[in-house]
Protein backbone atom coordinates (compact mmCIF):
# COMPACT_ATOMS: atom_id res chain seq x y z
CA UNK A 1 0.00 0.00 0.00
CA UNK A 2 1.30 3.43 -0.84
CA UNK A 3 1.68 6.09 1.83
CA UNK A 4 -1.02 8.12 0.09
CA UNK A 5 -3.47 5.22 0.32
CA UNK A 6 -2.57 4.58 3.96
CA UNK A 7 -3.23 8.25 4.74
CA UNK A 8 -6.57 8.18 2.92
CA UNK A 9 -9.14 9.85 5.20
CA UNK A 10 -11.20 6.66 5.44
CA UNK A 11 -8.15 4.66 6.53
CA UNK A 12 -7.17 7.35 9.05
CA UNK A 13 -10.73 7.12 10.37
CA UNK A 14 -10.52 3.40 11.11
CA UNK A 15 -7.14 3.88 12.81
CA UNK A 16 -8.67 6.62 14.96
CA UNK A 17 -11.67 4.43 15.81
CA UNK A 18 -9.41 1.51 16.71
CA UNK A 19 -7.25 3.75 18.88
CA UNK A 20 -10.32 5.10 20.67
CA UNK A 21 -11.64 1.58 21.38
CA UNK A 22 -8.29 0.56 22.85
CA UNK A 23 -8.11 3.62 25.10
CA UNK A 24 -11.77 3.66 26.12
CA UNK A 25 -11.81 0.00 27.15
CA UNK A 26 -8.28 -0.20 28.54
CA UNK A 27 -7.49 -3.25 26.42
CA UNK A 28 -4.22 -4.26 24.71
CA UNK A 29 -5.63 -3.82 21.19
CA UNK A 30 -8.30 -1.86 19.40
CA UNK A 31 -9.45 -2.65 15.88
CA UNK A 32 -11.83 -1.38 13.25
CA UNK A 33 -12.92 -2.75 9.89
CA UNK A 34 -14.77 -1.05 7.02
CA UNK A 35 -17.19 -3.09 4.94
CA UNK A 36 -18.13 -2.80 1.27
CA UNK A 37 -20.80 -0.20 2.04
CA UNK A 38 -18.49 2.00 4.13
CA UNK A 39 -19.92 0.92 7.49
CA UNK A 40 -17.37 0.52 10.26
CA UNK A 41 -17.21 -2.00 13.09
CA UNK A 42 -15.05 -1.27 16.11
CA UNK A 43 -13.90 -3.63 18.84
CA UNK A 44 -11.38 -4.20 21.58
CA UNK A 45 -9.69 -7.33 22.81
CA UNK A 46 -12.07 -9.84 24.44
CA UNK A 47 -10.51 -11.67 27.39
CA UNK A 48 -13.03 -13.74 29.32
CA UNK A 49 -12.33 -17.01 31.11
CA UNK A 50 -14.29 -18.89 28.44
CA UNK A 51 -13.66 -16.68 25.40
CA UNK A 52 -10.55 -14.96 24.10
CA UNK A 53 -10.57 -13.00 20.85
CA UNK A 54 -8.21 -10.43 19.45
CA UNK A 55 -9.66 -7.04 18.69
CA UNK A 56 -9.42 -7.64 14.95
CA UNK A 57 -11.18 -11.00 15.03
CA UNK A 58 -13.88 -9.43 17.21
CA UNK A 59 -14.37 -6.58 14.72
CA UNK A 60 -14.59 -9.06 11.82
CA UNK A 61 -17.14 -11.13 13.76
CA UNK A 62 -19.20 -7.99 14.42
CA UNK A 63 -19.16 -7.17 10.70
CA UNK A 64 -20.28 -10.69 9.77
CA UNK A 65 -23.01 -10.68 12.43
CA UNK A 66 -24.26 -7.36 11.03
CA UNK A 67 -24.52 -8.68 7.48
CA UNK A 68 -21.31 -7.42 5.87
CA UNK A 69 -20.46 -9.31 2.70
CA UNK A 70 -16.92 -8.02 2.23
CA UNK A 71 -14.28 -5.78 3.78
CA UNK A 72 -12.46 -2.85 2.22
CA UNK A 73 -9.86 -2.38 4.97
CA UNK A 74 -8.96 -3.23 8.54
CA UNK A 75 -6.90 -1.45 11.20
CA UNK A 76 -5.33 -2.60 14.46
CA UNK A 77 -3.83 -0.36 17.13
CA UNK A 78 -1.43 -2.33 19.27
CA UNK A 79 1.99 -2.35 20.86
CA UNK A 80 2.70 -5.51 18.82
CA UNK A 81 5.12 -5.32 15.91
CA UNK A 82 3.13 -7.64 13.63
CA UNK A 83 -0.44 -8.68 12.86
CA UNK A 84 -0.86 -12.36 13.80
CA UNK A 85 -1.72 -14.77 10.99
CA UNK A 86 -5.00 -15.76 12.70
CA UNK A 87 -6.13 -12.12 12.58
CA UNK A 88 -5.10 -11.67 8.96
CA UNK A 89 -6.87 -14.93 8.13
CA UNK A 90 -10.16 -13.64 9.59
CA UNK A 91 -9.89 -10.50 7.44
CA UNK A 92 -9.00 -12.63 4.41
CA UNK A 93 -12.04 -14.87 4.96
CA UNK A 94 -14.40 -11.91 4.58
CA UNK A 95 -12.44 -9.42 2.49
CA UNK A 96 -10.11 -11.49 0.37
CA UNK A 97 -6.34 -11.82 0.27
CA UNK A 98 -5.74 -8.28 -0.95
CA UNK A 99 -7.60 -6.52 1.86
CA UNK A 100 -5.19 -4.07 3.49
CA UNK A 101 -4.58 -4.47 7.23
CA UNK A 102 -3.11 -1.35 8.78
CA UNK A 103 -1.07 -1.78 11.96
CA UNK A 104 -0.68 1.36 14.05
CA UNK A 105 1.19 2.08 17.26
CA UNK A 106 -0.76 3.12 20.38
CA UNK A 107 -0.26 6.78 19.44
CA UNK A 108 -1.95 6.15 16.07
CA UNK A 109 1.23 6.25 13.99
CA UNK A 110 0.97 3.82 11.09
CA UNK A 111 3.71 1.19 11.42
CA UNK A 112 2.97 -1.01 8.45
CA UNK A 113 0.29 -2.20 6.07
CA UNK A 114 0.08 -5.87 5.19
CA UNK A 115 -2.27 -7.79 2.91
CA UNK A 116 -4.78 -10.02 4.65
Amino acid sequence: MTDALAMDPENRKIITLARSARARNGVPEGAAVRDETGRTYVAGTVALPSLELSALRTAVAMAVASGARSLEAAAVVSAAETVPEADRSAVRDLGGAGTPVLLAAPDGTLRTTVPA
